[in-house]
C-alpha cells in the first residue's frame, strides 16, 4: 500500500513538471495561430522558424551566452570550492555566508544592484554586461553543488599524495577533478539552465544592441506568443535532453 502511494504521488509531481512541456511541444504542431483550439497537424511553425533569421541569432545569442557564462562559472565555482574545503583563511565563514545569500537573494535586487554597478563604472549595457552578470549568479550555484560533493570526501587520501611528493597542483588535476567530475558537469549544465531562462537580472543587464530570447519571449507575450515560439522551445527541450543523457552517458562509461 505504501509503495502504491508513492508511486502515485511521484507520478503527480512527474505530470504537474512535464505536463505543461507536453502540452507546448504538441501545440508547436497545431495548424493555427493564437488558437488553443486544435485544428490539425502541421509542420508550418517549424518551417518558419528555420526561415525567421532575427529569431535564429537571438537562439544562438541565448546560446553564446549560457555556453560562456556556464564554462567559466563554473571554472571560477570549482576552484573557489576547492579553496574553501582545502584550506583556512581570513575570513573563511564570511564568504561562505555570502554565497548563500547570493542564492537565496530576490533576482531584482541583484538585477538593480549589477545595473548600479555597471553604471557607475560608465560600462556600456550590452553583450559584455550580460555575460558578467551571468557568470555573478551561477557562480554560488556551482560552488555549493561541487562543494557538497567534496564534504563526503576522505581528506586522508589528500595527505597521502601530500606524502608521496605531490603538489596542489596535482593533487588538484589528479585527485580532485576526476573525484569532483559528476558534480562539475551538473555544476555547468544548472549555470547553463540558469542563464539560459533568466529574464528578471537580463532585463536590468542588457542592452538595445543584444537581444536574448527570455527577453524576446517576455516582450511577445504582450501580443501574444505565435506557435512558432512554441517550436523553438521544443527545439531548445530536445536538445536540453539530448545534452543531459550524452552526459550520463559519459559519467557512466568513465
Amino acid at each position: 500500500m505504501n509503495a502504491l502511494i508513492r508511486y502515485v504521488y511521484l507520478s503527480m509531481i512527474y505530470t504537474f513538471f512535464y505536463l505543461p512541456i507536453l502540452v507546448l511541444i504538441i501545440y508547436s504542431f497545431n495548424h493555427s495561430a493564437y488558437s488553443m483550439v486544435w485544428h490539425g497537424f502541421s509542420f508550418q511553425w517549424y518551417r518558419e522558424l528555420i526561415h525567421d533569421t532575427d529569431m535564429q541569432v537571438i537562439a544562438l545569442h541565448s546560446l553564446i551566452v549560457g555556453v560562456l557564462a556556464a564554462t567559466i562559472a563554473t571554472t571560477i565555482g570549482t576552484l573557489a570550492s576547492v579553496a574553501l574545503y582545502r584550506y583556512k583563511f581570513y575570513g573563511k565563514q564570511l564568504l561562505r555566508s555570502l554565497i548563500f545569500i547570493l542564492i537565496v537573494s530576490p533576482d531584482i535586487v541583484m538585477g538593480i544592484a549589477l545595473l548600479i554597478l555597471f553604471s557607475s563604472l560608465k560600462i556600456s549595457l550590452g553583450f559584455w554586461t550580460l555575460l558578467l552578470s551571468h557568470i555573478t549568479f551561477c557562480i554560488p550555484f556551482v560552488v555549493v553543488t561541487v562543494y557538497s560533493r567534496m564534504v563526503g570526501f576522505d581528506r586522508n587520501i589528500f595527505e597521502a599524495a601530500r606524502d608521496l611528493g605531490a603538489s596542489d597542483f596535482h593533487i588538484f588535476r589528479q585527485i580532485f577533478v576526476p573525484m569532483l567530475l559528476p558534480a562539475i558537469i551538473a555544476g555547468w549544465l544548472l549555470s547553463f539552465t540558469l542563464s539560459l531562462d533568466d529574464v528578471i537580472i537580463s532585463y536590468f543587464v542588457t542592452g538595445p544592441d543584444f537581444q536574448i530570447l527570455p527577453l524576446q519571449i517576455f516582450s511577445m507575450v504582450r501580443l501574444g506568443v505565435t506557435p512558432e515560439v512554441n517550436a523553438l522551445c521544443s527545439a531548445m527541450f530536445i536538445l536540453t535532453l539530448i545534452i543531459v543523457f550524452s552526459a550520463q552517458l559519459a559519467l557512466r562509461k568513465k
